[in-house]
């Protein structure tokens, strides 16, 4: 099993919205997926219990658990783990990084967060592991600064993701349905770009 910790410390950067994403995004790809919730505010939990579908699987547990949570996931079948963290939570922020293959990081591309990234790239560096910065919320027509914000993460030996997950409506309006963009909008921007996104992570991952 293949775990994936999405991680950030600063709050509002879309890990739920990203974990959710990613997982159904797996399991249309055939993937048997379970999100492992360590937020206290159980937003992906509470994702679930909207849901229609039966997958992906969505484990809320405290973070003492975790791995008896992850080897229950992998026991069940699980090819694909994506670990959602609490922002402000230093152990269970290092501890889940040092569970996972790999950490993505949702940043939204401005000041602020970028400033805030070098305590992540501290835990990354800690616990040995390889972590990608994913841009979120971008922006329409915010591409076009992104290379300078590039630029600043690299001072923090920190790599971005070759896709970028903008501010679509698709994101916010797909989530209180227990949805998620693919399934709200199938043939529109925010659906493809997950779909970019998810197809260059199973290729990170070897999976």
């Amino acid at each position: 099993m293949k775990t994936v910790v999405i991680v950030s410390q600063k709050g509002g950067t879309g890990k739920t919205t990203l974990a959710v994403h990613l997982a159904v995004a797996a399991e249309r790809a055939g993937k048997a997926t379970v999100v492992i919730d360590l937020d206290p505010q159980a937003s992906a939990a509470s994702w679930k219990d909207l849901r229609k579908e039966e997958t992906p699987d969505v484990a809320a547990v405290p973070p003492g658990r975790l791995s008896q949570a992850l080897k229950a996931a992998e026991t069940a079948g699980a090819a694909l783990a994506l670990i959602d963290t609490p922002a402000r939570s230093e152990n269970t922020a290092l501890d889940a990084v040092r569970a996972a293959d790999l950490a993505l990081i949702p940043c939204r591309p401005g000041y602020f967060d970028t400033a805030a990234m070098s305590f992540t790239s501290n835990l990354l560096k800690l616990a040995g592991k390889p972590g990608y910065v994913v841009f979120s919320q971008v922006p329409a027509r915010g591409d076009g600064f992104l290379a300078d914000v590039t630029e600043a993460l690299g001072s923090y030996g920190l790599s971005v993701a070759p896709v970028s997950v903008h501010l679509r409506a698709a994101y916010s309006n797909a989530i209180p349905g227990g949805m998620v963009a693919q399934e709200y909008e199938p043939k529109g921007k925010a659906s493809h770009e997950t779909m970019e996104l998810y197809s260059w992570l199973a290729s990170e991952l070897n999976c």
